[in-house]
């Protein structure tokens, strides 16, 4: 008998209080989170797939901007903030990366690094550079000084109209 009134008292408190501590903590959206959408939104490309597409033609220049602009871009980093240059080209570049993948590739296991966006290095690029992306992979991409002021046109124009 002592058993049978445990368990009663377990269910009757157990299922008044749960419901109610679950409730409060619920979101409005945990029951659309759980299912998959049935027409699930398609994923943007990578930056890596953009790369790719770009270089074989089959990707225009203000969409691969676009991507660009929102992706993650892997910058290697000397002991002081900003980024690392090579003055041994042309016109000074800067090696910038798809993946940690790439720039460790280039740069070493141990390399430092920090990741900013492809807008982001369109804003802080110092004038009269360039960059390159990949520099170590197969679909090298090599944006010089006037094509980056390009892009610095065509986000504005995105931006301000």
């Amino acid at each position: 008998m002592g058993a049978a009134q445990l368990s009663t008292l377990t269910g009757m408190y157990g299922y008044d209080q749960n419901p109610g501590a679950q409730q409060q903590y619920a979101s409005p959206q945990q029951g659309y989170a759980q299912q998959p959408p049935l027409y699930p939104e398609p994923s943007p490309p990578s930056l890596a797939d953009a790369v790719r597409a770009f270089t074989t033609g089959s990707l225009s220049a203000e969409d691969f901007q676009q991507i660009f602009a929102t992706s993650k871009v892997y910058c290697p980093r000397g002991d002081n903030p900003g980024f690392l240059a090579l003055h041994n080209t042309q016109q000074p570049v800067i090696p910038m990366f798809t993946s940690l993948k790439e720039l460790r590739r280039y740069a070493g296991k141990e390399s430092k690094y920090f990741v900013i966006t492809g807008a982001e290095v369109i804003d802080l690029l110092p004038t009269g550079y360039g960059f390159v992306l990949d520099m170590e992979g197969d679909h090298r991409m090599v944006f010089d000084a006037k094509a980056v002021e390009q892009m610095v046109d065509f986000a504005m124009r995105r931006m301000y109209g």
